[in-house]
């Protein structure tokens, strides 16, 4: 299982999301897809992203069942600690663009 969320990005953006995906709320795709279509996935969010941010979840075999990555600036970056990523928040002056 895969799960998308975006946030202000461009509207070209959102319908390739919808090719591979399905939206079931504004800016919240899903899908079970392969690791290689999910990898081309994350490169096209990459590439055009803009100024928007997006949090892409998936399935995998860890100890809490799925990983992610983010993009964008948003108050919540990925932690790891322990071998387990967690969501740490910033202080709201301290938005910042930060890479999964």
């Amino acid at each position: 299982m895969l799960v998308i969320v975006v946030e202000n990005v461009p509207p070209r953006l959102r319908g390739r999301l919808a090719i591979w995906l399905l939206e079931v709320r504004a800016g919240v795709y899903v899908g079970n897809v392969s690791k290689r279509v999910r990898e081309m996935i994350w490169r096209t969010l990459d590439k055009g992203i803009d100024d928007g941010n997006a949090v892409m979840s998936w399935s995998t075999n860890t100890e809490s069942g799925f990983d992610f990555m983010t993009l964008g600036a948003n108050r919540r970056i990925p932690v790891e600690m322990d071998g387990i990523k967690l969501v740490s928040f910033l202080p709201e002056n301290g938005i910042q663009d930060v890479p999964s």
